[in-house]
C-alpha cells in the first residue's frame, strides 16, 4: 500500500529527546516500510527514517523556539492535500486540526487518537466532523466522545522488540517510577508503597515547570528517606538498565491514561508492573502474567512480594504476544484494508444543521468496538 504518515512537527521522529507519539510515529513506519509498504512521512526535515521523508520544517519546532505551531502544521496539511492523490492511506498523528481540511477524502484517511479525549473545548469539533474515521489506542480512551463518533479500531500501541532487551534477573532489587513528575502520575504513591514495603525506589522522572511547585511541596520532602533515591532524567540507552533490573515498574497513575508507554517497556525487559486500575491500565497489564492490578495502597503493597515472586520470562511472552511494533502495526494494515474496503461509500454521519454545544462531554454508551482491537 502507498501510505503517507503525517507526523506532529514539535519533535523529530523519533524525537532526540522527550516525545511520545513522535516514537509511535516512527515505530509505525519503519515496521511498515520493513513489511514491503511504501512510506512517505511528513515531518521535520530533522526526522531520521528509512520512508521517504516530505519535511517540513527544518528541524522540530520545539528545538527552533517556536512556541505556537499552528501555522506550521497548517502549512503541512496543505502540502498533504495537495498530494493526496498519491497515497491509498493518509494517517494522521496530530490531533484535529486535519478534519475540516479532509471532509472530502475521509474514505482514505484515518487519525490516531494519542492524548486523553476527556476535554470540553475540543468537543465542538468531535461533535461537528464525524466522518473522520478513528483510531482509539486504548477502549478506555474512547469513553468521553460522542457516540456519532466514526471509530475504526482499538489499536494498542507496540514497540521493536529490541529496544528494551529481557533481563532474566533483577539485579537491582528495586521498585522502579519512571516518567514525569506530576500530581496524575502520583510518584507520593510510588514512595509510599516503597517505605511501607520496605523496598528500595529509584525515581527517573523530570520536573516541568508547570509541575514545579508540586515537586517542591510533596514530592521534594518525600525522597529523604534512606529507601528512595531521586535519579532525575535519564536517556534511552540508560532506560534499559533501569527498567530491566528493576524488581517491578511502579505505575500508581491517578488520571485516564489513554495507554502508558512506560508499562509495555517495562514488560519487553521482563519487569512486571503495579499499577492502579485506571485508563488503559486493565487493558494492557494481564493480572498475575505481566503484573498486579490495584485499588488501593494496602493492595499496592501487598503487590510488591507477588511481584518478586512473578516469572520475569512470562511477562516477556505477554509482551511478545501483544505488544511488539509488529503486533501493532499489523492491526493497523487490517485497519488500512478495513477502510479501503469500505472506498468511497465511508460512512458520512450528518452534520448539517447541528449547532455546537460548547463545553458539553458527551459521556453515553461507548461504541460497538470494530475492527483490529487487541486483548491485553
Amino acid at each position: 500500500m502507498r501510505i503517507a504518515q503525517i507526523a506532529p512537527l514539535s519533535e523529530a521522529v523519533p524525537p532526540k529527546f522527550y516525545g511520545g507519539t513522535e516514537r509511535v510515529v516512527s515505530w509505525i513506519t519503519e515496521e511498515l516500510v520493513r513489511q514491503g509498504h511504501e512510506v512517505t512521512l511528513f515531518a521535520s526535515g530533522d526526522s531520521q527514517t528509512g520512508a521517504k521523508l516530505a519535511a517540513c520544517t527544518p528541524e522540530g519546532l520545539r528545538l527552533l523556539g517556536y512556541r505556537d505551531h499552528t501555522a506550521s502544521h497548517l502549512a503541512m496539511l496543505h502540502q498533504v492535500h495537495r498530494r493526496a492523490h498519491e497515497f491509498d492511506i493518509l494517517h494522521f498523528h496530530i490531533d484535529l486540526l486535519q478534519y475540516p481540511m479532509f471532509e472530502d477524502l475521509n474514505h482514505k484517511c484515518l487519525t490516531t487518537m494519542h492524548g486523553r479525549l476527556d476535554v470540553p473545548d475540543f468537543m465542538p469539533v468531535y461533535r461537528t466532523f464525524t466522518g473522520m474515521p478513528l483510531v482509539s489506542i486504548s477502549d478506555n480512551q474512547r469513553l468521553p466522545m460522542p457516540p456519532t463518533s466514526n471509530w475504526l479500531a482499538t489499536i494498542h500501541h507496540g514497540l521493536p522488540a529490541q529496544n528494551c532487551p529481557f533481563y532474566p534477573e533483577a539485579k537491582g532489587g528495586y521498585l522502579a517510577f519512571l516518567g514525569r513528575i506530576s500530581p496524575e502520575k502520583r510518584p507520593d504513591r510510588a514512595i509510599e508503597m516503597a517505605i511501607r514495603s520496605g523496598t528500595p525506589l529509584k525515581i527517573a522522572a523530570k520536573v516541568d515547570k508547570a509541575d514545579q511547585d508540586y515537586w517542591d511541596e510533596v514530592i521534594e520532602p518525600m525522597i529523604h528517606h534512606p529507601l528512595i533515591e531521586f535519579i532525575g532524567e535519564i536517556n534511552e540507552e540508560q532506560k534499559k538498565d533501569f527498567l530491566g533490573n528493576a524488581l517491578a515498574l511502579a505505575f500508581p497513575i491517578d488520571w485516564p491514561e489513554p495507554f502508558g508507554l512506560v508499562m509495555i517497556e517495562a514488560m519487553s525487559a521482563g519487569t512486571p508492573v503495579i499499577a492502579f486500575r485506571n485508563g488503559s491500565v486493565p487493558e494492557v497489564i494481564k493480572d498475575g502474567v505481566s503484573g498486579v492490578l490495584c485499588t488501593s495502597m494496602d493492595e499496592a503493597v501487598a503487590a510488591v512480594d507477588k511481584a518478586k515472586a512473578m516469572s520475569r520470562a512470562g511477562v516477556r511472552r505477554h509482551f511478545e504476544g501483544h505488544f511488539t511494533a509488529e503486533c501493532m502495526v499489523n492491526k493497523y494494515v487490517a485497519a488500512y484494508q478495513e477502510l479501503a474496503a469500505r472506498g468511497a461509500d465511508v460512512i458520512k454521519l450528518p452534520t448539517s444543521g447541528f449547532r455546537p454545544q460548547y463545553g458539553d462531554v458527551n459521556g453515553s454508551a461507548r461504541p460497538a468496538i470494530a475492527v483490529a482491537a487487541m486483548p491485553a
